[in-house]
């Protein structure tokens, strides 16, 4: 059974860029996923494996169109997904940078 999820459950930083007050936890869960995995903490990141459930996380992670390096590589371990098979990776593949630091 979900929890009951609110703002207040995540780190204040993490919605820095919206009106908190029209977060929907449904209609943005990509969202809200995306931002606890590439900038939150680790209770966020927990905070959205509770409340959204592994499975329905780890689809969106694998759909998610940026991850830092560090972020990809703990998000393949983490939910046993193929580097290969995640949309960032390929799309990271398909354009290159000019310096990859």
């Amino acid at each position: 059974m979900k929890q009951q999820l609110s703002i207040s459950d995540f780190s204040a930083t993490l919605f820095w860029d919206i009106d908190k007050s029209q977060l929907d936890f449904e209609k943005h869960v990509v969202h809200i996923v995306d931002k606890a995995i590439n900038f939150g903490t680790w209770k966020d990141f927990k905070t959205v494996l509770a409340y959204y459930g592994r499975e329905r996380v780890k689809e969106i992670v694998k759909n998610l169109r940026y991850m830092d390096k560090r972020t990809l590589r703990f998000s393949s371990v983490y939910f046993d997904i193929p580097i290969t098979e995640m949309r960032c990776y390929i799309w990271q593949q398909l354009n290159p940078l000019h310096w990859d630091y």
